[in-house]
């Protein structure tokens, strides 16, 4: 998901599950697909950091997430721990989301 209202959408919608780094929000979707979008905020870090942060997110969800996930969609928000936390500490906080999907969505 990359557009704004699709975003906004799950962010109003979706039910909130959070870690210590990271606001994941699901709703259901009619799409027979997955979609998840991240949000990344400034938070008064530099543009290098965010990319670098969003790369690892993007990748976490791409290599060990999306083949997993009903057809819901997700947004996985960064807090503000998150720019300090490590590649496995990320992917193990999105596998606990992912865990906890079927009681968030009711399925």
């Amino acid at each position: 998901m990359t557009r704004g209202a699709e975003l906004s959408k799950v962010a109003r919608e979706g039910k909130r599950f959070r870690t210590e780094h990271l606001e994941i929000r699901v709703a259901a979707s009619l799409l027979n697909h997955p979609r998840v979008g991240l949000i990344v905020p400034k938070l008064k870090h530099t543009i290098v950091e965010r990319n670098r942060l969003k790369r690892r997110l993007r990748e976490i969800v791409r290599t060990r997430l999306l083949a997993d996930l009903p057809a819901i969609d997700m947004v996985v928000r960064a807090r503000a721990e998150a720019y300090d936390a490590s590649f496995g500490t990320l992917a193990a906080e999105l596998a606990l989301g992912a865990a906890k999907l079927p009681a968030l969505i009711g399925r």
